[in-house]
């Protein structure tokens, strides 16, 4: 075989078994020294070389004919674990067996035991250890004492368990637990993956993802088989967001919280079939009642749901959104119309850790674009004295891992949203900003009717929205301006912009920020909200510009005086 590479992924060792290559049946190298004489030589497997898997009929089992490496590692620098294995002890074997799991699990999956420092307890404790291998190398380590406490090794990656079993494979299986994935490899479903670090509400900073993103290129599906709870429930839709639905399939487990706890209660045979019948993700555009029935319960139960906020409490009490939707952000030229935007980004990154993804073509040079936001999340102007200092490299690293900025020689619609998805698969963008729109033309629609490419350039959007629960800013100037009888600049509508009232009927909101130059504030004027559990049609949140962060903040009844403004 000449490729040295298969799915994407490097060969590291070609044929780790030395088995008679060419040859689409042979021996099992993990069963057949355990044979009978007369069927050590039996060709009990099949091989298949181009897949680089083989599958014993015998054992019934599926092995790797080949190890891998990673193609495009990251440029971080990771901590790598420095253990020792040891074997799983009686006691713990005996633990594992009321869960379900057999000795020879453990032995298959390398799970081991030792003593470690577990920072709940503040003392070292004995501890169960899962084993996180990619390809040979051991990337990090889960430690479990007897209560229930667990950590990662410090610094080290954060990567899927048992990664190295979907390779190959165009099926695979998600679960949140180590045992969960232990129990799906009792129930003879070998290609199953876990999340690190289990499932957290509101939150979609899924590092490890962004890490073994490659490894999902080839899957035709992708079981989600995570539990049951609300946090669970989160996680599966981020992934269905992320990977896309439709690969993803569904998991029922009953009356059961997750796979090990099935299987206990009802054995592996039982489990098995449950991944033999998931079901698929409804239908984009579909939706049946049994489809949303969690939904309306929940309604019932509690009324609209929040929407998201940014942190600032008077704008907060006038105006929160949902994901999924866009918000038109207008107003007079120098207005900080951008700037508002980037407050509004920073404070959802650092509520829920939302990413965003910037086609600005107006904030150009991209690194002043990046000095901005640094300016915000460090509260202060960066200094020559600060560079390669602590925290100049974690607020850098931040900035680096959590806004990334579309650049193109040409800006148009349709380019920027498919990298836009792009992002949402492999870096898990829950923002995107538009700004300005019309630099970022839409080339396919027609442009001689002004309402109408107005309302495909619109629609385009939202479906992006709706369809990767994105939300987007488009930031539009206004084309007509006029002068009130006192001289100055009226605060332009949504009807300003080129396209009229397409842009108010069409977005879910609509945001005005105006900058008062005598007064020395900034305001944030609530144009539209399409919901009004959301916020309050025609307030109003006003803000003194902080020189040195670049931070909005909220205006105090007396403003200080001889303060530097950025348009001074």
């Amino acid at each position: 075989m000449e490729s040295r590479e298969i799915n994407g992924f490097l060969i590291d060792e070609f044929n780790q078994y030395g088995l008679e290559t060419g040859k689409s049946q042979g021996i099992c190298p993990l069963c057949s020294h355990d044979r009978k004489p007369e069927n050590k030589k039996a060709k009990c497997a099949s091989y298949d070389w181009e897949r680089g898997l083989g599958t014993c009929h015998n054992c019934h089992t599926s092995f790797q004919l080949h190890t891998y490496q990673r193609k495009g590692a990251s440029e971080k620098i990771y901590a790598r674990p420095q253990v020792e294995f040891n074997p799983t002890s009686t006691k713990v074997e005996e633990w594992f067996e009321q869960r379900g799991i057999t000795k020879q699990t453990l032995a298959d999956l390398r799970v081991g035991e030792g003593q470690e420092f577990m920072p709940q307890t503040g003392k070292s404790e004995n501890t169960i250890q899962f084993n996180y291998y990619m390809g040979d190398q051991l990337i990090n380590v889960k430690y479990r004492d007897g209560r229930k406490n667990f950590k990662l090794y410090k610094g080290a990656e954060k990567i899927f368990y048992n990664i190295n079993s979907i390779i190959g494979y165009d099926t695979c299986v998600i679960v949140e637990g180590e045992m969960d994935v232990l129990a799906m490899h009792e129930a003879g479903v070998k290609n199953v993956i876990s999340v690190p670090n289990g499932a957290t509400l509101n939150s979609n900073n899924l590092d490890y993802l962004d890490n073994c993103i490659d490894y999902f290129d080839d899957k035709e599906k992708i079981i989600l088989a995570v539990d049951a709870d609300e946090p669970g429930q989160a996680l599966r839709q981020e992934f269905i967001r992320r990977l896309g639905a439709e690969v993803c399939y569904l998991v029922d487990f009953d009356d059961c919280k997750d796979a090990n706890d099935y299987l206990v209660k009802y054995g592996a045979e039982k489990l098995r079939s449950v991944i033999d019948n998931v079901r698929p993700v409804p239908l984009e555009g579909v939706s049946t009642l049994k489809d949303i029935e969690d939904e309306l319960k929940d309604f019932v139960k509690n009324g609209f749901k929040p929407g998201f906020q940014i942190g600032l409490k008077n704008f907060d009490s006038i105006f929160s959104t949902y994901t999924g939707q866009f918000i038109t952000v207008t107003g007079v030229p120098s207005s900080g119309k951008s700037d508002f935007v980037d407050q509004m980004v920073v404070g959802y990154n650092q509520l829920y850790g939302w990413k965003t993804a910037y086609a600005s073509p107006e904030n150009q040079p991209v690194y002043l674009h990046a000095h901005k936001l640094m300016r915000k999340h460090w509260q202060d102007m960066p200094a020559v004295n600060d560079i390669g200092g602590d925290k100049w490299s974690q607020v850098t690293e931040h900035v680096n891992d959590n806004y990334f900025f579309i650049d193109m020689d040409k800006y148009n619609l349709e380019a920027v949203l498919r990298k836009g998805a792009e992002l949402v698969k492999r870096k898990g963008i829950k923002c995107l900003v538009l700004d300005p729109f019309n630099k970022i033309r839409d080339v396919d629609a027609k442009s001689d009717d002004v309402n109408r490419y107005t309302m495909d350039y619109l629609a385009k959007i939202e479906a992006f929205c709706k369809k990767y629960d994105v939300l987007t800013f488009i930031v539009a100037h206004p084309t007509k301006m006029y002068k009130g009888t006192d001289g100055k600049i009226e605060e332009p509508t949504m009807y300003n912009i080129k396209g009229g009232g397409e842009w108010y009927d069409a977005s879910y909101h609509g945001l005005l920020v105006h900058r008062d130059y005598e007064a020395k504030t900034v305001k944030a004027k609530v144009l539209k909200v399409k919901f009004q559990n959301l916020g309050e049609n025609g307030a109003e949140a006003h803000f003194k510009w902080e020189y040195r962060s670049g931070s909005f903040l909220p205006i105090a009844a007396d403003l200080e005086e001889n303060e530097p403004m950025p348009w001074e």
